[in-house]
């Protein structure tokens, strides 16, 4: 059985569709919306096993604590510039094109890909909810895309 789901089933499919910011149809097919369960067991593993929404998020919840820094990603998402923001790469420095990340909106929605296909089309996914972590496997850095235009620069307990 597939860790997988449609893309297209679950109406968020056009986010990655659009003219601009533009994703690459190879890059459209690395982007990989998990089921409720794998995705249920990525939050859990990777975010909370208390909590299903970002919105919920204690004050003492790890995403909350081990906050490092932020930059501030909506004025970069907003400009004609199409890497991340500086402070995002400097964080995330020691990933490479092929590691596997996580774009965890919530509990129910969970998206795999790579660092290279998330740094190349980070636009486009925080098309999707807000307040989103990404994390990396095996990796401590993890980021909060913020409803207030700043993303968090977290590390994992």
């Amino acid at each position: 059985m597939s860790q997988y789901r449609s893309l297209a089933d679950s109406g968020k499919e056009w986010v990655f569709r659009r003219e601009e910011p533009f994703v690459t149809q190879e890059d459209r097919a690395a982007i990989l919306l998990m089921t409720e369960s794998a995705g249920a067991n990525i939050w859990r593993d990777y975010i909370s096993d208390a909590f299903l929404y970002p919105d919920l998020f204690s004050k003492d919840m790890w995403v909350k604590t081990g906050k490092t820094g932020e930059d501030d990603w909506e004025s970069v998402w907003e400009s004609d510039e199409l890497k991340l923001p500086e402070g995002v790469l400097t964080h995330c420095a020691n990933w490479g094109d092929d590691t596997k990340v996580y774009f965890c909106c919530h509990a129910d929605f969970v998206i795999e890909t790579t660092w290279g296909v998330f740094a190349r089309s980070w636009k486009a996914f925080l098309f999707l909810d807000s307040d989103a972590v990404l994390v990396g496997r095996k990796k401590k850095q993890a980021l909060q895309f913020c409803e207030n235009g700043q993303v968090a620069l977290l590390l994992r307990p």
